[in-house]
This record gives structure tokens, sequence and C-alpha cells, in this order.
């Protein structure tokens, strides 16, 4: 595996990074802007992003898992209100399949639950290996403030099947793309909190130059970095390994990343000091953020258990 980023994953990482810049919530009050909300959908629909995962003439998809999930990171890093995850996610159970495109907007049923569902009007959801399309019910704002979810409110209609190896890279995908959302969290967080750092000033300092806030950003720094290795291995492995190893390999990433995230998020809050626990300061939406991405598709516990059914194979 290169884990150098080709100039062209480079360049979607940049224009990526220039959307969210433009248009992501830069404070809690602007995530209540619908026109700056609408703007910043409309930025990524035009982009393609959410298609990366569809299928191409060959059947293949039209872009590996490692740029589904720069794209992941960096919206997740700065907490972009607009729905990637689920679309994604659909598009490639679609893909596998071989179901025809969505008529609208579509996300997952993970878990009775809806995804991601910003803008969706109906979800996949897997019985077995049957894959089925829902209704949805209007989106609603649950733990993570910038991807409301929403429940089906009809039977699934059964529309094809999968196989078990399909199954198995599929759910890959779910823990490599939200393992790519664990990193963007942490590294928004160690952000926010590195800026805070420099300009808040106690006793006449910044408090960045006081050793007890350098050790705490500094292992957060570490934390990130082996978060961002762990999950970009993870999205390698979706397309290049064999079903199996590629399930293990995102159990494994989905496990640190959920672990990092969590504790990164938290000394973020801690480095803010008391303002880190006011609902003005964007900490607490990194935390609740990655909170939701750790349980889309399972936690620590389940991704685990996964890993160790593999290892006793």
């Amino acid at each position: 595996m290169d884990v150098r980023l080709s100039p062209e994953q480079r360049a979607l990482q940049d224009s990526v990074r220039q959307v969210v810049r433009n248009l992501a919530p830069t404070a809690v009050g602007q995530l209540d802007d619908v026109e700056r909300a609408a703007k910043l959908d409309a930025a990524v629909d035009a982009a393609g992003w959410r298609e990366l995962r569809t299928a191409s003439d060959d059947g293949t998809p039209w872009a590996s898992a490692v740029e589904a999930a720069i794209v992941a990171e960096e919206l997740s890093r700065g907490l972009a209100d607009a729905a990637f995850l689920g679309p994604t996610l659909a598009a490639e159970l679609r893909r596998l399949a071989g179901a025809p495109a969505a008529g609208g907007r579509e996300t997952v049923v993970l878990e009775s639950v809806a995804v991601d569902a910003a803008g969706a009007t109906s979800a996949l959801v897997l019985d077995g290996l049957a894959l089925g399309v829902v209704a949805l019910d209007d989106a609603r704002v649950t733990v993570d403030l910038t991807r409301p979810v929403a429940t089906p409110r009809s039977a699934p209609e059964v529309i094809g099947t999968i196989g078990e190896d399909d199954l198995a890279r599929w759910t890959a995908l779910v823990l490599a793309l939200t393992s790519a959302e664990l990193v963007g969290s942490t590294q928004g967080a160690v952000q926010l909190a590195t800026d805070y750092a420099r300009e808040r000033r106690q006793y006449g300092q910044p408090i960045g130059s006081f050793q007890a806030v350098q050790h705490l950003l500094a292992d957060a720094h570490v934390a990130t970095e082996g978060s961002r290795s762990v999950a970009l291995h993870a999205a390698w492995a979706v397309d290049a390994l064999p079903p199996d190893e590629a399930l293990a390999a995102a159990a494994v990433a989905k496990a640190y990343c959920s672990r990092a995230a969590r504790a990164v998020c938290e000394a973020s809050i801690q480095v803010h000091g008391g303002i880190g626990n006011t609902w003005e300061c964007l900490a607490h939406v990194h935390l609740r953020r990655a909170l939701l991405s750790t349980d889309i598709g399972g936690g620590v516990g389940p991704s685990l258990e996964t890993v160790v059914a593999h290892a006793l194979r």
C-alpha cells in the first residue's frame, strides 16, 4: 500500500476543504442558517461527491474507497451539515445489487434508523441478503447537530439481493467511512483547541505555553495521526483486499478511531476550560458528531468482536 495521496486525490482533498471553508458552519448559531446549509448541500451535490461509489459502465465504482474517505474526513473536520455518508452507502448497495439508481436523495437504515437523512425521502435496508427500499418520516436532529436521522414509515419493498462477499465488503466500507469521519472529528477538535490555546491568555501568557496544555494537545495530535493511518489502510483495503480481510482491517480502524475520537474531543473541551462546556463553543459539536459516527456500524465492542472472529478462523 502506498500511503501517499496521488495528485488527483490531493486535488479532491483541496476542493472539499475549499467548500467547507466557504460554506460550513463556523459557529453553533450558524447551524440554524437555512440559506447557508442549502448552499453547502448544493455545492456537495454539484461536485458529485455523493456519486463516487455509483457504478461506472463496467460495474465498478467511479472512485475508490480512499477517495470517498477523503471526502468524508474533510466534511467531518469542518462540521459540514450536508449529507454524504448515507447517500454514498446507499449508492454502494445499489451497485452491488445491480439495482438502478434512485430517483431522489436516498440513505441507508442501520439498526432501525435511517442515518444522515438530510434531504432523503427513502432509504435502503438489508434483511439478510435481501435489499429493500422504505419511505421515511421527516428527518429530525438527535445527538449529532449536523446530521439528522429519520424513521422508516413503510414496509421494505424488495428490489434485489447481494452476496455474502458483497455484504462483507459493504460493511467494510461502512466502517472505513465512519472511521474517516472520526478522523475528521479529531482533526477538527485538535485544530479548535490549538487555535484557542494560542489566543487565550492567563497570567499574561497564552495558555498554549503551559506544559499541562501542551501535553494534552500533543497526546491529541498523536492519537489523531494514529487514527488517520489506520483509517487510510481500512479505506484502501475495501477495494484491494479479499472481503473478509477488508472487513477485519475496517473493524480494527473503527475500534481505534472510536476510542481516539472520544478522548481527543473531550481533551478539546478540557483545553477550552469553562467555556468548553457552553453551548456556544463548537467543541461539543465535534464530540456529538464523533459519538454518532462511533455508533454507525457498531462501536468499539462490536468492532473488536469482528477482529477476534476473523483471527479465530
